[in-house]
């Protein structure tokens, strides 16, 4: 099982990047499909999640309304499209599958690598 993110990147404060987290190795669509992020000296948080069967989606309070998940079945891929971003957004992005349409952490079974997201002011 394979979790590969990408589309990391810098970006000035204000401005919008897009992730992508290619799943590959089993079947996913009984999964939840979390993005997971962390800061140099944070615990990891939870930053969204999307069922991948039906497409329900849940956010951190910090980014509602800014980032939007979504998935792509027949590519398998989960999307985080991070629109007006600010530097306390910086971190290393994770996209994790799990068991449960949750926020914690633990429920997350498979991880990909993470990239890294660098907003500067």
């Amino acid at each position: 099982v394979q979790l590969q993110a990408s589309g990391g990147g810098l970006v000035q404060a204000g401005g919008s990047l897009k992730l992508s987290c290619a799943a590959s190795g089993r079947t996913f669509s009984s999964f939840f499909m979390g993005w997971f992020r962390q800061a140099p000296g944070k615990e990891r948080e939870f930053v969204a999640v999307i069922r991948w069967s039906g497409g329900s989606t849940d956010y951190a309070d910090s980014v509602k309304g800014r980032f939007s998940i979504s998935r792509d079945n027949a590519k398998n891929t989960v999307y985080l499209q991070m629109n007006g971003l600010k530097p306390e957004d910086t971190a290393v992005y994770y996209c994790a599958a799990g068991i449960r349409f949750t926020a914690n952490a633990r429920d997350y079974v498979y991880w990909g690598q993470g990239t890294q997201v660098t907003v500067s002011s």
